[in-house]
Order: structure tokens, then C-alpha cells, then sequence
């Protein structure tokens, strides 16, 4: 009885070692595996991170790249076995390696994920998937299928291994980087000549208005090349259609241009529209003196004693004058403030003259005197009116300091009267007391 108990003493210690043994042995199998999985899976990382160079700044520039962020991994667009650490098995073609994709190869490269809408639905439901349809038909897609290596493909924009976001700053892509990333291409004398293309764009671009607007003013809704251009169905906009192209955001100027009797001529004659008078990369701050005949004019490029010539001699004059009159209101208004004057309703007033004059310049795109007179004539009331009351502060202060000296004058005199009755009655002997 005894050696059975004992017996089944050892059967039951042995049965609780094996119990808390086998989930032990398990759990460490279980990590080890999973360990050594994960090594492998990052392969591709962990063996090009020891590279120097070429071969290294992939592997580095990877740890900011949009795709690592969402999960993405380099079989995901390389191919390849990353489960493998030798460098065979993980550049098996059996697994769809490629290296280095050709310039034609890239396009579909990229489109494989970025033209898949279920796919790109798990990542960003908002993007486009039509961005290789709409290359194909950029002047960069035509070229590329006709054999050109040197356009540009997706990588040429957006990178290859460090693509950032479109919305953050250090994007290739960012609305303030764009025009450079393009003039990497498009500032090459040797690589545009090749096309018959200028490659003075960027510098040009730098100096006009929109420039100005986007690196001064941080206006990221300031124009750039793309906004042009177009940026996957890139193409150089033609004369029949820059206006269209400019009209984007000038809506007004575009409407009216469309009505006036410039339209037919321009068509006709192929000169660029808008461009005719503002150009293209290089847009300057438009002035009033353009819609003149003086020096500066754009009119008389075409126009010369004719009607247009007229027309253009009274808008340039009308502009000149409402500007003219709405700054001397301005500077009186501003004068009599200093001086200490109320005139805030006045200069309040002022402002409706200043959106006349602007919506004056506007009208110059209908080609028509009398509607920029239309806008010119009541402008120029309220400019007067603020004139007129600047010139009233002034008088009514001229009034008030006249006021001010005959008040002094007078108390002065008083202080003097009451100074001399006090000399008198200081100066009268007292009275004899007895």
C-alpha cells in the first residue's frame, strides 16, 4: 500500500513538471520562431543599413518614406523573398525581383498599387487612381512611350525611397517646392536643348507676382507649375486655350475678356490672349499705366490714333485720376488723425473708392471705356467727399486753435487785471487806529 502511494506520488510530480515544462518549451519555440521571422522580414533593411553609398541610402532614406509609414515594406514594390537572409534567396526571381526598374518599367511599377482603387482604399480612400492613365497623356507619357529615357517618370517628381506626403513641407512635391523639383529638369541648358525648350522658366517664374505671393507671403494658393501645367497629364497650355488655363483663378477677368471685341481679334490672330499682355513665367504686378498710352502701356503695342487708341487713353487717364485723388484723400485724412481730429467715418468712407478703383481695373479686361467709367464716376464722388472732409477737419481745427488763442488772450488779461487790483490793494496805506 505504502509503495503504491509513493508510487503515484512520483507519477503526479513527474505529470506537474512535464505540465509547467511543455508551456515553457513552447513559449520559448514560439519566440525564438517569431524572432527570427522578424529578422527576416527585415532583410532587406537590416543588410543594405551596413552599406555605405549607393547601396546604403536607400535603407535611410526609407525611415521617413510615406510607404514604411502605412506598413509598406521594399518587397512590396521590389519583389522578393524577405524571409531569406542570404542575398540569393532574397533576390529570387522566383519571388518577382526586380532591382532597379527602366524608366518605361516605372510608370506601371508604381501603377500596380496606385492604379488598384481596392487596394488604395485600405491606405488613403481619397486618392486618385487614375494617375497613370492621365501620365500617359502628359507630354512626359507620349515621350516615354515613344522611347525617350530622359522625360520625366513618378520618380523624378516624388523621389523613390524617402516619398513624403504631398502636404509636408519637405515633400518634393509641397506646393512651395514644386517649381524647383521641375527645375531640376527644366534649368538643364543641355538636357532641354535637346527639345528646342528654354530653360530660363524657373528664374523667370522667381521674379513675377505669383512668386512673390507663394516664398513672401507663404500663400500656398499662389499659382506654381503644376497649377498651370497640370502635374500627371503635364502639358505646355496652348495659345487657343492659356486663357482658360488663366481663368482658373481670374474667373472675372477671363468672363469679361470672352465678351470684348479683343476676343475675336486674338483668335484670330493667335497672340496669346493674356499672355499678350502679362506673359507667361514672368508675370508682373499689373499697373494702371498699362491700360494707358503713356509709357508702360500695353495698349499701344497694338493700338495707335485709332478707336482703341482713344479708349485706352480715357481708361488710362480715368484710372490715374481716381488713384491720384483717392491717395491726396488719404493723406489728408491721415494728416488730420495725427492732428488729433476725428475722421474715422471718412476714412471708412475712402474704402468704397478704393474697391472702385479695384473693380475699375478689373473692367480694363471688357476693353470698354465706359464700363470702367462706370465704376470710375461714383469712386470718384467718395474720394472727393473724404477729401472734402479732411479738408473740414482741417478747417474746423484751424477754428478751434483761433478759439483756443482768443480764450487765452482773454484769461490772460484777466490774470493780468486781478494782478493789478491786488498790486493796489497791497500797495494803499492802512487805516490809522486810535
Amino acid at each position: 500500500m505504502n509503495r503504491l502511494r509513493k508510487n503515484c506520488s512520483r507519477l503526479f510530480c513527474r505529470l506537474t513538471i512535464i505540465s509547467c515544462a511543455v508551456p515553457a518549451i513552447l513559449l520559448a519555440s514560439l519566440y525564438f520562431v517569431t524572432s527570427r521571422t522578424s529578422a527576416q522580414q527585415n532583410s532587406c533593411v537590416a543588410c543594405h543599413s551596413t552599406l555605405e553609398g549607393a547601396l546604403g541610402e536607400p535603407a535611410r532614406a526609407f525611415e521617413n518614406d510615406i510607404h514604411r509609414s502605412k506598413g509598406l515594406s521594399c518587397n512590396d514594390c521590389h519583389g522578393g523573398n524577405p524571409a531569406r537572409a542570404d542575398k540569393e534567396g532574397a533576390k529570387d526571381r522566383m519571388w518577382g525581383y526586380v532591382a532597379k526598374p527602366t524608366a518605361q518599367q516605372i510608370p506601371a511599377f508604381c501603377g500596380k498599387c496606385h492604379s488598384d482603387a481596392a487596394l488604395m482604399k485600405k491606405f488613403n480612400p481619397s486618392l486618385r487612381v487614375d494617375q497613370v492613365q492621365e501620365y500617359a497623356t502628359s507630354v512626359h507619357g507620349r515621350r516615354l512611350q515613344g522611347g525617350d529615357q530622359k522625360v520625366a517618370t513618378c520618380v523624378s517628381c516624388h523621389g523613390v525611397h524617402g516619398i513624403r506626403a504631398p502636404n509636408d513641407p519637405l515633400s518634393s512635391v509641397y506646393a512651395a517646392n514644386v517649381a524647383e523639383t521641375c527645375s531640376k529638369c527644366h534649368s538643364d541648358p543641355e538636357r532641354m536643348g535637346g527639345y528646342g525648350i528654354a530653360h530660363d522658366q524657373y528664374s523667370r517664374y522667381k521674379s513675377s507676382v505669383h512668386a512673390k505671393a507663394l516664398y513672401e507671403k507663404r500663400d500656398l494658393s499662389a499659382p506654381t507649375c503644376n497649377d498651370c501645367h497640370g502635374n500627371h497629364g503635364a502639358v505646355p497650355p496652348g495659345i487657343e486655350t492659356v486663357a482658360n488655363v488663366c481663368g482658373q483663378c481670374h474667373g472675372r477677368q477671363a468672363e469679361l475678356f470672352q465678351k470684348s471685341p479683343h476676343k475675336a481679334p486674338f483668335e484670330k490672330l493667335q497672340r496669346g490672349e493674356c499672355l499678350k499682355c502679362h506673359n507667361n513665367h514672368d508675370i508682373m504686378p499689373p499697373t494702371d499705366a498699362m491700360a494707358g498710352v503713356s509709357e508702360g502701356s500695353a495698349c499701344t503695342s497694338c493700338h495707335s490714333g485709332d478707336a482703341g487708341f482713344a479708349a485706352a487713353e480715357k481708361i488710362g487717364s480715368g484710372l490715374g485720376g481716381l488713384s491720384a485723388k483717392i491717395d491726396e484723400a488719404k493723406e489728408i485724412l491721415e494728416r488730420a488723425e495725427r492732428a488729433g481730429m476725428e475722421v474715422s467715418r471718412p476714412k471708412f468712407e475712402l474704402q468704397d473708392a478704393i474697391d472702385g478703383l479695384t473693380q475699375a481695373r478689373v473692367l480694363i479686361h471688357s476693353a470698354s471705356a465706359d464700363e470702367v467709367g462706370t465704376a470710375i464716376s461714383p469712386a470718384m464722388d467718395v474720394a472727393a467727399k473724404s477729401y472734402t472732409a479732411g479738408e473740414g477737419a482741417f478747417a474746423e481745427l484751424s477754428y478751434r486753435r483761433k478759439g483756443l488763442a482768443v480764450s487765452l488772450v482773454f484769461i490772460l488779461f484777466l490774470a493780468l487785471l486781478v494782478y493789478l487790483k491786488i498790486r493796489q490793494i497791497e500797495s494803499e496805506p492802512e487805516p490809522f487806529e486810535s
